[in-house]
């Protein structure tokens, strides 16, 4: 009787030659080829040659290797289905009932900014075919793509055979790699090619989770970071409790913030994803002591950050007050390993910077919306007109009191003065309330300040 084949074609070796055993004892034939076949062949494990089914030697420098249709035949075919039984006997064809298959690194490749050359010949078309058809045939075929399953599927092996809901399983999740590979080729071609597109009616989005958080909005929601596969999260975390969902929305609009403000010293201070305070200094302590004297009372439990460097004098301040989240560019060693042992919950983070979206993406019951990720152009003076007096004098705070603005939740109102914001309201369904706390909040400050 024919030994059950198992086809092993991975560009990823590790794990790989404890699965082989492992389907070798269970009675099954490891068939490969290049690479695969002689790393096995390295550990002892006996393989038949691709080429000794096909009776064709790899071509094109390997881009043609397993694109046959005694391979493709073997996976394909449907078990008790007479024509296909027909055909297979005909022409030669060995079934195929394990399908082992990692891809070429295209992302890996991607990342390290490669020729365009280079990147080409990481796109993988026989690994994604191989994968593509054992999938659709998982009534009959086992499809593995993660070496974190070789270990599960050896045991099932072992326990007396893998079952018709694993397989499933299995397949399930090799769509959705292929599905993110083609993704993620979409993304990197783009990129490297600096293909700018049109308005098309499709979009794709490789997305990979970056890390579990605490919890969602509400605590009875679960919720993740993800990134798309190309990027990685623009902050490194030092210190404090595991980031939250309103912590990442809050943190967005801080990084926002640090963009518009990123050719002068500032200190932008955020709660519940609106900006409480925030203002332009000599130096960062000045900048926060200007940014928290806006509405001290909000600072509370919000998140602070800098669009320059936190040494150990301004932590010491920093963590007289209760945040939530502390984010510059630059954290001294001295400032971080304070902020650990006096303030342990408080998260510490490093922006690296590096990730910028082209598009805003909002999921909602009406669908998703998608508009263009830009940051608002600057108000010239030439392009208003003074309705009374020309104050020319007020522009830096004029043009001060916009940037901030254009953090806050519409109707948002700001009263700014040297450079610092005084009033600020936010949120409101009406301009006359949001410009009544804003108001209200500057107090005696209010006279003489802009508003935007």
């Amino acid at each position: 009787m024919e030994k059950p084949k198992a086809l092993i074609s991975v560009w990823d070796k590790e794990g790989i030659t404890e699965l082989a055993r492992a389907l070798v004892k269970a009675g099954y034939e490891v068939v490969s080829s290049s690479g695969t076949a002689a790393h096995l062949r390295s550990n002892g494990i006996e393989v038949t040659e691709v080429l000794d089914i096909t009776g064709t030697p790899s071509i094109l420098g390997g881009r043609v290797k397993t694109l046959h249709p005694k391979i493709m035949g073997g996976i394909l075919a449907r078990r008790g289905h007479a024509d296909d039984e027909r055909d297979r006997v005909k022409h030669g064809i060995p079934l195929i009932d394990v399908v082992v298959c990692t891809l070429y690194p295209f992302e890996e490749t991607a990342r390290k900014n490669a020729e365009e050359d280079e990147l080409i010949e990481k796109i993988d078309i026989g690994g994604v075919s191989l994968i593509r058809a054992a999938a659709k045939n998982y009534a009959s075929v086992a499809v593995i793509t993660d070496p974190s399953d070789y270990e599960p599927f050896a045991r099932a092996l072992e326990n007396g055979g893998v079952t018709r809901e694993t397989r499933r399983d299995l397949a399930i999740k090799a769509f959705l790699k292929t599905a993110s590979y083609d993704a993620t080729i979409h993304e990197g071609l783009k990129e490297s090619l600096g293909y700018t597109g049109g308005d098309e009616d499709e979009m794709t989005l490789p997305l990979r989770r970056a890390q579990k958080l605490r919890y969602g909005e509400n605590p009875y929601q679960s919720a993740a970071l993800f990134m798309p596969t190309l990027s990685n999260p623009p902050f490194v975390q030092h210190s404090g409790k595991e980031l939250s969902y309103n912590n990442l929305l809050d943190l967005d609009t801080l990084l926002k913030g640090g963009a518009i403000f990123r050719e002068t010293c500032a200190c932008v201070i955020v709660k519940h994803t609106t900006p409480c305070g925030v203002a332009e200094g000599g130096n960062e302590t000045d900048a926060y002591e200007r940014a928290l004297a806006c509405d001290s009372v909000s600072a509370f439990g919000g998140i602070v950050g800098f669009t320059g460097g936190v040494d150990l004098p301004l932590a010491k301040r920093i963590a007289e007050h209760f945040y939530e989240i502390l984010a510059a560019p630059e954290i001294t060693p001295e400032a971080i390993e304070f902020l650990k042992s006096s303030k342990h919950n408080l998260r510490v983070l490093t922006i690296t910077g590096g990730y910028t979206p082209r598009e805003q993406i909002i999921g909602n019951r009406a669908g998703f919306l998608v508009q263009s990720e830009t940051l608002p152009p600057p108000p010239s003076q030439s392009g208003g007109k003074w309705v009374s007096r020309a104050r020319p004098d007020l522009w830096s705070d004029m043009l001060f009191a916009w940037r901030t603005a254009s953090l806050v939740k519409s109707n948002a109102i700001v009263l700014a003065s040297e450079s610092a914001s005084v009033g600020i309201g936010g949120g409101f369904t009406n301009r006359v309330d949001a410009a009544r706390r804003a108001i209200e909040m500057a107090g005696d400050k209010a006279k003489g300040s802009v508003m935007a």
